[in-house]
């Protein structure tokens, strides 16, 4: 029995080049902050935080530690993952919204590599900024521009929490994770994919400048100020999250002309352990096909998705072939979806 092509085998015959994912690696900050300690910070408890969120504690990184420190972290072990050396990647993608410097980080964590012949760029698109990432380096593959990609979600948002709002000191950690995808003439294992955006509901999550007015002359003036506390309309987010995220999974599914019960990993972006159940649910997947690891690090925002995946990698829960299907949400708002098989 001849089974038939995939949409990714197809795409391949078409373009002749497909995608490996070759590489993982995680890093997180040294400083643990649980929920007791959280307890002496603001009026909540360890009961209220698990049963809402399912989060028992949270990485912080110290004044000592940057973005670029755990990124390159996490971008090392993936290349030696994947058996590069750093003079071989064509191109880094960090996507982040806490960037060191507003100009960008990815060009200091290629130098810090030694990558010197990549190409490096910032890309923010929040909680989904992993998967947007991906999805943009799989279309230089595919093109032929470029062989050897690094994709890196990275955010430090401790730096943005209010931590006397107990709303949102809750929920947040550090860390970076990054994988390793390369050119494949053989088989196209990014099978599908659906990234969405819905600006009209920007405004349930920002970390918004706020200009205060500088007059530079007395007809002429500015706006100068710095970027305010993390804002979250917790209620309207977990309602788009549990409607929108099992819709574009599906999509990306028939994309990939994959029905759900093919589906080895279901990978989602660790926000709130309510949003991973109902996801579940909603797509019939069984609880021992979700991949997570929320109650150790929070919502580390674009790290989340590539931290879970090292870790599952690392620990020998993903084998090379399986069916991982990954969808990330959050601030833009955004949320997308890729379907993939690892290695």
């Amino acid at each position: 029995m001849t089974q038939e092509p995939t949409e990714g085998e197809s795409s391949l015959k078409e373009i002749g080049v497909g995608i490996a994912i070759t590489g993982s690696g995680s890093a997180t900050p040294a400083n643990v902050l649980d929920n007791q300690a959280l307890c002496q910070m603001v009026e909540t408890s360890d009961e209220w935080i698990e049963s809402r969120t399912g989060i028992q504690a949270r990485r912080v990184a110290s004044v000592e530690e940057s973005l670029t420190d755990l990124a390159t972290q996490a971008a090392s072990k993936a290349v030696a993952m994947s058996g590069l050396q750093p003079t071989d990647l064509d191109l880094i993608v960090l996507a982040t919204s806490t960037a060191d410097d507003l100009f960008g980080s990815a060009s200091k964590i290629q130098a810090n590599l030694g990558a010197t012949r990549a190409v490096a760029f910032d890309l923010t698109a929040a909680c989904s900024g992993f998967l947007f990432a991906f999805v943009t380096a799989a279309q230089f593959i595919r093109t032929g521009v470029y062989k050897n990609v690094l994709v890196i979600g990275a955010d430090v948002l401790s730096r943005w929490v209010d931590w006397g709002d107990r709303r949102t000191c809750i929920l947040f950690g550090d860390g970076a994770g990054a994988v390793v995808m390369q050119a494949n003439t053989t088989r196209d294992r990014l099978l599908g994919f659906e990234l969405c955006s819905d600006g009209t509901q920007n405004d349930c999550l920002t970390l918004a400048f706020q200009p205060q007015e500088k007059a530079l002359t007395p007809k002429v003036s500015v706006g100068q100020g710095s970027y305010q506390f993390i804002q979250m309309n917790g209620k309207e987010v977990y309602r788009f999250a549990v409607k929108r995220v099992p819709e574009v999974i599906e999509k990306a599914l028939y994309r990939a002309d994959i029905p759900v019960d093919r589906v080895d990993w279901l990978l989602l972006h660790q926000a709130n352990q309510r949003i991973l159940d109902a996801v579940a649910v909603r797509l019939k997947i069984p609880t021992h096909k979700v991949l997570g690891n929320l109650a150790n690090y929070g919502n580390t925002s674009a790290a989340s998705i590539p931290i879970a995946l090292d870790e599952a990698v690392r620990e020998g829960k993903i084998k090379p072939g399986d069916v991982i299907a990954a969808a990330g949400f959050g601030a833009g708002l955004t949320w997308g979806s890729a379907i993939f098989e690892w290695g």
